[in-house]
């Protein structure tokens, strides 16, 4: 069973764990967690920094701590329903495993300041024969398409994070209850025996990053970063643009709209390619919808349908509700001048 977050709640700074205090109660306001936080490492914070998280990378954890970043909370849906399911996941966890879990908050290493968890639920009675408390449970509501990284354990990411939290808090092994899709329950255990060698090398890549953030040196990033997460977080960087900088000097920029232009022309030429082939295939199949190699289905024409709203309509028939749901966005389009282009080109 599960227990409220006030019940028998510990107090601030209080050892609640073998080797990590409570600083924050589960209670606490989320402005203050998300303020909080940036004392020291997470367990999502090392996800990102090894480069296997979804929503950031090291260069964006250097930023959040440094107060680069807006002190925001991910209000996506994934994380709105993660949080919603999060207490559901966790009775059900408790009832199978005839176990009491209870909210905690953020435990900071003792030994370690850096070194910080949230715990989803700290773990009163384990269910395993051979551990006594020294565990808590892990929460996590992935999409049915992820299914396929929990096939042999838990995801890379959750590792990485359950192991954290365990070296942080001094646990000998943590447990992970997953639902996936909505309703694909799944539980795993972590040992951290089993892991020793990965253990230490978190630890070492977490100490190493908040030297880089306590010292004002961001990290240098892999040549294969998720571009993704560099175009959202150059993005909540700067949100509002202004000015003109002098690049002449810098090499790098130079040569980063150099290769752009170079991907460009390589997408324009594959996009004609597609195109032409598709010319092609049309022909060969003349009136019919599919075509088979040696009775195999070989290529097809499968119909679609989309929706598209005729905004000048709706705007000339229902202008309320034209008002109401339709809004002009602002977005940065990257622009290169014709005569940088053309020089490029020759």
């Amino acid at each position: 069973m599960t227990s409220p977050a006030g019940a028998h709640a510990p107090a601030a700074g209080r050892r609640i764990t073998p080797t990590g205090r409570l600083i924050l109660p589960a209670d606490a306001d989320r402005a203050a967690w998300l303020t909080a936080r940036r004392s020291g490492i997470g367990s999502s914070d090392i996800a990102a920094i090894l480069g296997i998280s979804r929503y950031g990378n090291a260069l964006s954890v250097y930023h959040d701590k440094t107060g680069g970043l807006p002190l925001e909370s991910d209000d996506s849906e994934p994380a709105l329903w993660g949080r919603a399911f999060e207490e559901t996941v966790a009775r059900e966890w408790a009832r199978r495993n005839r176990s009491t879990v209870r909210r905690v908050g953020l435990v900071q290493n003792t030994e370690r300041p850096w070194q910080m968890c949230t715990l989803d639920r700290r773990v009163l009675k384990c269910p395993l024969a051979d551990a006594d408390e020294r565990c808590a449970v892990e929460i996590k509501c992935r999409d049915k398409m992820k299914a396929s990284q929990f096939r042999a354990g838990v995801a890379d990411d959750v590792l990485v994070q359950t192991l954290h939290q365990a070296d942080t808090c001094g646990y000998d092994h943590m447990h992970a209850a997953v639902l996936i899709g909505g309703n694909d329950y799944r539980q795993y255990v972590i040992r951290v025996r089993d892991h020793v060698q990965l253990v230490a090398d978190l630890r070492a890549a977490g100490e190493r990053a908040w030297q880089q953030i306590t010292r004002r040196r961001p990290p240098v990033l892999a040549h294969d970063a998720d571009p993704d997460v560099l175009l959202d977080l150059y993005g909540r960087l700067h949100p509002e643009r202004v000015g003109v900088l002098d690049i002449t000097r810098d090499v790098d920029t130079q040569e980063a709209v150099a290769d752009y232009l170079d991907a460009h022309a390589d997408y324009a030429a594959a996009e004609k390619r597609k195109k032409a082939a598709k010319a092609k295939i049309l022909a060969g199949l003349a009136g019919a919808e599919a075509a088979t190699v040696l009775d195999r289905l070989h290529v097809s024409l499968d119909e679609r349908t989309k929706r598209a709203a005729d905004l000048a309509r709706l705007a000339e028939r229902w202008p309320d509700a034209y008002a109401d749901c339709v809004e002009d966005r602002t977005h940065y389009q990257l622009n290169i001048p014709r005569s940088v282009r053309e020089e490029h080109a020759t």
